[in-house]
């Protein structure tokens, strides 16, 4: 049983009883995400995340790693474009210190000078290791671009630059303002009893200030195409191209989850089946959708050999080609359909997906949808409505492109993209 209802701090608390089984999940979610940062704090949002763990007024980091140990719970966070999550799982028995914990973590945070130096360090150091995986920065490098001059764009663990230059007051400021009860849904899914977790939130967040909060949330400009071309000292050429997509928000997201398996989203996939099985030309190809509140964009990644640019796009654009012409087949849309049913229905016997689920609805859409309703809505897509998407999006001229590789194999990309596809007015 699904209960949710704002508390009277703003807090929105949802919550699901599943009594067959010996675990709860928790998820506090903060509506604020990289996409909210000023200029000058890039990074901000996933470096209050990592300060939450190090230590409060009663707690010190060793503490809050050992209790948790204690129970055999796991403890972790993440940030994300619009908003943060600090999440837990345990035993149903151990809920009320996880809760305890939690609630330390989240309003009791020490921010203690030396902590905060030392954290600096940790995320530059993890700003490296994510610029030497150029099949993960390739994304960032797109996305850049994709949302120029928009917070989207900035990647979320900052730069270089915006942590070193952090100051300690503008940080405590920003996690203030934006670390408070109406800011927060909280979803709890596992063994519970909805009344009691209910009067324990309440009791933790009791004493919280719930002020008024300013959000930095302009939307995003109007797209214009783009070419961004990484010099980097790497074997592979790591190439994404991409064009705007839909929110959320949009009707379509359905057929949408449909059209991007179909197309690029698994191993049945048209671009895995023919670019690598059939012609052997990457290890790696996909295809993806990023969908925010007011923006959004669909994107292609290719990881290949210097020597097989030029067949790559050649292969990319018959494929997208064939995709508009000739849509897909009522083989492909009844199987697709049936792979997000299974992973839907099998997804939710996993108390934490249970809560992802409640949490990220409450954050996006303000209210649950259940499961057969959202399935039902999948089930009505037809063919006809995943063509005319297909058109709408992967039918725009021209494609945007970015690419990391050495300088020399950078040029070939260009080239060969100019070649092979729609040519990219600069």
């Amino acid at each position: 049983m699904i209960n949710s209802c704002r508390l009277d701090n703003g807090c929105f608390l949802v919550t699901e009883e599943i009594p067959y089984v010996r675990s709860v999940a928790i998820g506090i979610y903060i509506r604020v995400g990289s996409r909210h940062e000023p200029e000058h704090m890039k990074g901000a949002a996933h470096f209050i995340e990592h300060m939450l763990f190090k230590g409060t007024e009663s707690r010190s980091a060793r503490d809050i790693a050992e209790s948790f140990e204690s129970i055999g719970g796991q403890l972790n966070a993440f940030t994300a474009k619009e908003y943060t999550c600090l999440y837990a799982r345990t035993l149903d028995e151990h809920l009320p210190m996880a809760m305890d914990i939690l609630f330390d973590m989240l309003f009791k945070a020490k921010f203690a000078s030396r902590d905060f130096e030392n954290e600096k360090n940790v995320i530059i150091e993890e700003i490296h290791m994510y610029e030497d995986t150029p099949d993960d920065l390739i994304h960032d490098v797109f996305s850049r671009r994709m949302w120029s001059e928009h917070p989207l764009g900035s990647p979320i663990l900052g730069t270089k630059d915006s942590v070193s230059a952090f100051d300690h007051k503008n940080i405590c400021d920003f996690y203030q303002d934006h670390y408070q009860p109406g800011n927060m849904v909280i979803a709890v899914a596992g063994n519970i009893n909805a009344q009691q977790v209910k009067d324990a939130v309440c009791q933790h967040l009791d004493e919280q200030p719930s002020s008024g909060f300013n959000m930095n949330h302009a939307a995003p400009q109007s797209y214009h195409c783009f070419t961004n071309l990484v010099d980097k000292a790497t074997e592979q050429v790591q190439i994404c191209i991409g064009v705007p997509g839909i929110t959320y928000f949009d009707e379509r997201r359905h057929a949408l989850n449909i059209m991007n398996n179909i197309f690029g989203g698994g191993m049945s996939s048209r671009l895995f089946q023919s670019l690598r099985e059939e012609l052997g030309l990457a290890y790696s190809v996909y295809s993806y959708p990023a969908s925010y509140s007011d923006s959004g964009a669909y994107s292609i990644y290719i990881g290949t050999g210097p020597g097989r640019i030029d067949t790559c796009f050649e292969a990319l654009y018959r494929e997208i080609r064939s995709f508009l012409q000739q849509g897909i087949t009522v083989l492909e849309l009844e199987r697709t359909q049936q792979l997000i049913k299974s992973s839907m229905y099998l997804g939710l016997e996993n108390v934490m997906n249970r809560m992802s689920r409640l949490g990220k609805s409450i954050i996006m859409y303000g209210e649950v949808h259940p499961p057969e309703e959202i399935m039902s809505r999948i089930l009505a897509v037809n063919a006809d409505m995943v063509h005319e998407l297909a058109q709408t999006l992967l039918d725009r001229e021209p494609f945007s492109l970015a690419a990391i590789a050495p300088q020399e194999t950078l040029n070939q990309v260009e080239k060969a993209f100019d070649e092979h596809w729609i040519t990219c007015k600069r």
